[in-house]
């Protein structure tokens, strides 16, 4: 479906980014996989659903939704930014390297070590980030 064929009825969150129609479209595409993918994997998607978007756009508007709260965004081990949309809660990710299939974990044993690393130091106001790689058992 393209952008100019969109229902009205649901549209994707932008997170308050102005809403142009390459910014729908790669919105759109995002509503599409569960997966991570990569910019590049994201303008390729684009292009097959006849969307003309360019690359430089698509990285513009993920870094857009990615600072908005709408994407998450991870590095794989080649340190390349790769994108999905997720949940809302507080979770980490175990990604398939081969196919990077997804799955959103909750880690309460991290949360209470991490806790308690920073009030050990005397920290406060606490982020982290803990994203696990492996091989899915479809891929193994």
């Amino acid at each position: 479906m393209t952008s100019t064929e969109r229902s009205t009825t649901t549209p994707p969150s932008l997170g308050g980014v102005r809403p142009t129609r390459q910014r729908l479209a790669v919105a759109d595409v995002l509503a599409t996989f569960h997966d991570f993918r990569s910019a590049q994997e994201i303008h390729e998607l684009l292009g097959r659903r006849g969307e003309r978007v360019g690359l430089a756009t698509v990285y513009r508007t993920l870094q857009s939704f990615a600072d908005a709260g709408e994407l998450d965004v991870l590095r794989t081990e080649e340190g390349e930014a790769i994108y999905r949309r997720c949940s809302t809660t507080h979770h980490h990710h175990l990604v398939c390297r081969k196919c990077g299939a997804t799955v959103e974990v909750e880690g309460p044993a991290v949360e209470r070590w991490t806790s308690a690393i920073a009030a050990e130091h005397g920290y406060s106001e606490l982020s982290h980030t803990l994203e696990l790689f492996g091989v899915c058992p479809k891929c193994h």
